[in-house]
């Protein structure tokens, strides 16, 4: 017998599907179906023909919640950063959990997803946002169907708000130039013009070490990241594969460095034992390392001002890296190597902002190549 069907009252019905055999013994499965004798039947048949499909999935009695809470420690934290594992957490717990944390895993809708997205932006937050929250929720009921806890991801049939297109803010040629000077004579100045310069991200530089810098070679490379927890910080593997990278700095800049090397040799003995000794080549007064926000309002921020530049984010001086070098017409592979992008198609789209420009550039080449020495039969041709 493959399945049956026992009223239990009124408009109660249990639905049994045998599942086979488990050491000698028969395994079956119970559904309670509160509604007619009818609904219950279709229930049996759309499992039984499951079944037979090898898509059916046992009912399973975990609420979202416990389910999110079981992902995250089994299969998210093993596999990813803890950085990503922990913005996972932040998201799911801020926007999923309290709508939808005490519904059944196996009872989820994407009605029920789809309702807590279009809530999220009547209450003012960005595209951005709730694309962040359905990456984790996604990822974690991705694992579910894995584990044949449900048949189908219900997060698959949602639709996601588009994220409106920005213009990314980055610095001039002249912009950059009035940076560097109003840098040169700020404090922690340093640190502004080596993440222009290097193209790195915050988290790289902020991570470097004395260790990573050749003089000899004008080089620095980028072999960890600074990851800030909520009430710690730890030093992780970069962001990508080739995020691990080795990047080569001009001159006047190593001989910044060369001397910013030397004031904290003399800082670190002064301090003595008090000092931290993480050999951090941009760090606090003690030695430890420097938070993003407080770089970007106590030091970056003043920077702009004085130079009367448009306030731009800490970050986009990585852009700005990027967009001059494009600008400058350095290949794209080369822009892309030096930003540690896991492909060049992500540079290409990251500043397709400047292909406008070097598609000019492009064509004023071929016409100086084809048409100046061809321009007087060019005349003579039209004659």
């Amino acid at each position: 017998m493959a399945g049956q069907i026992v009223k239990r009252g009124e408009r109660s019905y249990t639905v049994r599907i045998f599942l086979g055999r488990e050491n000698g013994k028969r395994r079956y499965v119970n559904k309670q179906i509160r509604g007619t004798r009818k609904e219950a039947e279709k229930y049996l048949n759309v499992a039984l023909r499951d079944k037979d499909l090898g898509i059916f999935v046992e009912p399973v009695s975990i609420t979202l919640k416990d389910y999110l809470k079981k992902w995250l420690e089994a299969a998210a934290r093993p596999r990813v950063s803890r950085r990503t594992a922990d913005g996972y957490a932040a998201l799911l717990d801020r926007y999923i959990t309290e709508p939808l944390g005490k519904l059944r895993l196996d009872r989820l809708q994407p009605l029920d997803v789809q309702k807590v997205y279009g809530e999220m932006q009547a209450r003012g937050l960005s595209a951005r946002v709730v694309r962040h929250t359905h990456s984790a929720l996604h990822n974690a009921l991705k694992q579910a169907v894995k584990w044949n806890m449900i048949a189908r991801n219900p997060s698959d049939f949602v639709e996601l708000p588009k994220v409106p297109h920005k213009e990314r803010l980055v610095l001039s040629p002249d912009d950059a130039l009035e940076f560097l000077n109003a840098a040169d004579v700020m404090p922690q100045g340093l640190i502004f013009e080596f993440a222009l310069l290097s193209g790195m991200r915050p988290e790289e530089y902020l991570a470097l070490q004395w260790s990573d810098v050749d003089f000899e070679r004008r080089t620095a490379t980028v072999r960890r990241a600074l990851v800030r927890h909520k009430k710690s910080w730890s030093f992780e593997e970069p962001k990508t594969a080739r995020s691990r990278r080795t990047v080569s700095l001009p001159v006047p800049l190593l001989k910044k460095l060369a001397a910013h090397k030397r004031q904290q040799a003399e800082v670190r003995l002064k301090l003595g034992a008090a000092w931290h000794a993480h050999d951090l080549v941009f760090c606090g007064e003690a030695g430890t390392p420097h938070s993003i926000p407080n770089l970007t309002y106590r030091y970056f921020r003043p920077i702009l001002t004085k130079a009367k530049l448009l306030r731009i984010r800490l970050y986009d001086l990585r852009h700005s890296c990027a967009t001059l070098l494009l600008i400058a017409e350095e290949n794209p592979k080369v822009v892309s190597e030096r930003l540690g992008h896991s492909t060049i198609v992500l540079t290409l789209d990251t500043y397709s902002h400047v292909l406008p420009t070097m598609q000019q550039q492009a064509t004023a080449k071929l016409e100086t190549m084809l048409y100046s020495k061809r321009g007087t039969q060019a005349k003579s041709g039209t004659q």
